[in-house]
């Protein structure tokens, strides 16, 4: 063992009763009760129309309106977890109630843990940040490719997603399909769903997120320990950071699956199984809570702030310093602003799991949301937003937006349907307010830019009608990146 499990845990643990279940009897005080009910009760949007009274919602209300049967949050201040709360049910159509201990996959976050890990290796000179991990690498190896031009693939770039590997993330395999070996995924031979993983452009020259890479991590870190993933994890990360209700073990093991989540479609239907399978551990298998991702976040504040323990402040500098200029993640986190401002982050999606991790390590703040549900992603930045305003976050902030009026009937050549490959926008008039629909997602209200250009304030994207040369709307652009243009059908 590198490092002492108690002492670690100890430095992580300043937690509020709810999140362990010995002291989750313990009420919190009067104080933080009110925080507590000033976030649940103060959801927001991410804009509001200027001058406008914004009403704020609730989680309980806004958990409906986006059929998200659960939500799991934990959050940091002062360098604690200051409480953790559960919402809802586990799995629709159950009564268990989802509570801080209630496990959800938490997808893409997966990442810097995994990350974290590697470096691990590094600090014991097992691995090394900036040689040819080909030369590491035992049971596979990284293709050859016209692109590398050179260029081997380093350990820093595959951390960074840098080294110009293929295939963003993975579907996951629904309970009881055939599910691949690792090798399999790395080649993309049958029964794996996704493409091959390859290097197609340059190492060290773009930023381009892959979960391929992160495919690749998980082989090298297997074929240098000859460990199994899991115990790698368990033994590197989880268990010195008192991490107890975590493990990357794909399939989740019967045993602990009683007290997981269920996954959860955009129409609020549980997954077949309850949840897909990953063997893409390192980019998307761990499981876990809330409040063990808050645990992580706090050894990586600790080091930021100069105490060693899990990993030295110096390899945790590193960690957050994106190697390629221009991009905003370090090794395997995203990283922005600077100072008092310095944020963490990544969020993760799976099937049916949708979840975040946000902290500030030199202010000792934060807050990590997870979800059972595909529609959650909208709902996370709500209930983020409420903690912002309540703990003075420099980040996520309601931003406001000018909208003019416009009388009912120059809305009405706009009101019809809109399609693009599979996806619908409806639009709608009810007297002078205008609503859009967009496949599987509740109606929202829709506010006008100008005659002809419109916002929600639950996204940042405009919404422009066009017209034909006799006046006619023929379609509407979704001012995206990149711009999505809808024809007309009705």
């Amino acid at each position: 063992m590198r490092i002492n499990p108690s002492l670690v845990a100890a430095a992580c643990l300043g937690i509020f009763a709810a999140s362990t279940p010995a002291a989750a009897e313990t009420p919190p005080d009067a104080a933080l009760a009110a925080r507590i009910a000033r976030v649940e009760n103060g959801l927001l949007p991410p804009a509001r129309i200027a001058g406008a009274k914004s009403e704020p919602w609730t989680i309980a209300a806004r958990m409906e309106n986006q059929q998200v049967p659960g939500v799991s949050i934990a959050v940091i201040d002062h360098g604690t977890i200051e409480w953790a709360r559960g919402y809802g049910v586990a799995r629709a159509g159950d009564p268990t109630a989802v509570t801080p201990d209630t496990r959800f996959q938490a997808a893409s976050i997966s990442k810097p843990v995994a990350a974290a890990a590697a470096l691990t290796l590094v600090e014991d000179h097992r691995l090394t940040l900036d040689t040819d991990v080909n030369a590491t690498l035992k049971s596979w190896k990284i293709p050859a490719s016209p692109a590398v031009d050179g260029q081997p693939v380093t350990l820093r770039e595959i951390l960074s997603h840098t080294a110009g590997f293929t295939v963003h993330g993975f579907a996951g395999y629904a309970a009881g399909a055939p599910r691949p070996a690792l090798v399999q995924v790395l080649a993309g031979a049958p029964p794996a769903n996704s493409p091959p993983i390859v290097v197609d452009v340059k190492p060290g020259t773009l930023w381009r997120y892959a979960g391929g890479g992160y495919c690749v991590l998980q082989q090298l870190m297997i074929d240098v320990t000859s460990e199994e993933f899991p115990a790698i994890m368990r033994d590197r990360v989880l268990g010195p950071l008192a991490m107890a209700a975590s493990t990357y073990e794909q399939p989740l093991p019967a045993a602990l699956a009683a007290r997981a989540a269920a996954g959860h479609g955009a129409d609020g239907q549980r997954l077949a199984g309850d949840a897909h399978v990953y063997p893409e551990m390192a980019a998307a298998g761990l499981w876990t809570t809330p409040s063990d991702l808050a645990r992580f976040a706090l050894a990586l504040q600790h080091a930021v702030d100069g105490r060693s323990g899990f990993l030295s402040p110096a390899t945790v500098a590193q960690m957050l310093t994106p190697p390629l200029a221009g991009s905003d993640y370090g090794l395997g986190i995203g990283v922005k602003g600077a100072g008092a401002g310095l944020q963490l982050s990544h969020s993760g999606a799976n099937e049916g799991f949708r979840c975040s991790l946000v902290t500030y390590p030199r202010t000792g703040r934060g807050a990590v949301v997870m979800t059972n549900a595909d529609n959650g992603g909208a709902l996370i930045n709500e209930i983020l937003r409420a903690i912002a305003r309540e703990y003075d976050w420099p980040d996520y902030r309601v931003v406001e937006k000018s909208a003019i009026t416009l009388a009912p009937e120059a809305l009405d050549p706009l009101v019809g349907r809109y399609e693009r490959e599979d996806t619908t926008l409806v639009f709608y008039r009810r007297g002078d307010r205008f609503f859009l629909r967009a496949s599987g997602q509740p109606w929202v209200e829709v506010f006008a830019k100008s005659d002809h250009e419109f916002f929600t304030l639950d996204q940042p994207d405009i919404f422009a009608f066009e017209k034909n040369p006799s006046g006619n709307v023929t379609h509407v652009v979704r001012r995206s990146s990149p711009p999505e243009i809808f024809l007309r059908v009705q």
